[in-house]
């Protein structure tokens, strides 16, 4: 039998199911502190979501069993649910995406299991118009996040050299993710132009540690600089999203002088963050992601040597 708990958020009625369902066995998770996580972290992830259409990620059995992306919002959504019509080439039609705007949304999509927040980086609005260019660092077999780190260093001090400041954050996964805002009139045309050049030119500067070519026949040991997030279709997990592996680990931000310190201890573990651990981070530091939505920074005019 299913047991319901209903609860209120801002006047809204929500019913939440199997709040005592494991989601992640191996760490003896819950539903219910699934949802306590996103309530808890709601404050601080809400700006990040707002007007970005929002692809579920859900895995009603959990992380050990099937999971699937639902990029259409639900039919059975509540009437308060805001969707965003987004045109998609592929489907040759508009889909309607949840947007996780308020508080009761992100506690709804919680409810369906929905463990991963993935968004597009535009706003709705102004679909060709990324607020940021991501570069999604990747580490092949025989590399880890150090090596991601080492090379986000590398990529921080290009664009100290450009004026540009640029953020990091952990995949919540084995990578590291570095984001350098815009919220400037660019296009995905122009940012995925300069993110495949500094790729190629990295790739080329560092040919032992770097590869900027999809094949992963060539990621042995190497950083694989993934400049194709740039892109009005893909998504990118968002920061403070929990990542369906063994243990809720989550996408986190992270200082610069954290990559640096746990390059220099050779402690991977120094960047891996569980949901606990980032409440009490958050508590603490703050929202260390804010400057990516309001910092307003220009791409420079930049091309690969060939």
């Amino acid at each position: 039998m299913t047991e319901h708990t209903q609860i209120t958020i801002s006047g809204r009625t929500l019913n939440l199911s199997n709040l005592d369902k494991v989601l992640y066995p191996k760490a003896h998770f819950t539903k219910g502190q699934v949802v306590d996580y996103y309530a808890r972290i709601g404050p601080v992830v809400l700006p990040h979501l707002k007007d970005r259409p929002l692809t579920l990620k859900r895995y009603p059995n959990g992380v050990e069993q099937e999971f699937f992306y639902e990029k259409r919002c639900p039919t059975f959504r509540p009437s308060w649910v805001r969707t965003a019509p987004v045109w998609s080439s592929r489907q040759k039609g508009r889909i309607h995406f949840c947007l996780a705007n308020d508080l009761a949304t992100l506690i709804w999509a919680a409810n369906l299991a929905d463990l991963e927040l993935h968004t597009f980086l535009a706003h709705y609005k102004k679909p060709n118009e990324p607020t940021a260019m991501v570069f999604d660092l990747d580490p092949g077999p025989g590399a880890d996040i150090l090596d991601c780190g080492q090379v986000g260093l590398w990529l921080r001090r290009f664009f100290d050299e450009l004026k540009l400041e640029c953020f990091a954050k952990t995949s919540g996964s084995k990578g590291l993710q570095v984001y350098v805002p815009l919220n400037t009139r660019t296009t995905f045309e122009e940012t995925k132009e300069f993110s495949h050049a500094v790729a190629r030119e990295f790739a080329r500067e560092y040919p032992d540690k770097v590869v900027s070519q999809m094949s992963k026949s060539l990621r042995r040991g190497k950083v694989f600089i993934d400049w194709s997030q740039n892109d009005d279709h893909k998504t990118t997990v968002s920061v403070y999203s929990l990542r369906a592996k063994a243990h809720p680990s989550v996408s986190t931000p992270v200082k610069w002088s954290e990559v640096e310190k746990a390059i220099k201890a050779h402690a991977a573990s120094q960047l891996s963050f569980e949901a606990a651990t980032v409440l009490k981070r958050v508590e603490k530091l703050g929202d260390l992601f804010q400057p990516v939505l309001t910092l307003k920074q220009k791409l420079p005019a930049f091309s690969v040597r060939e």
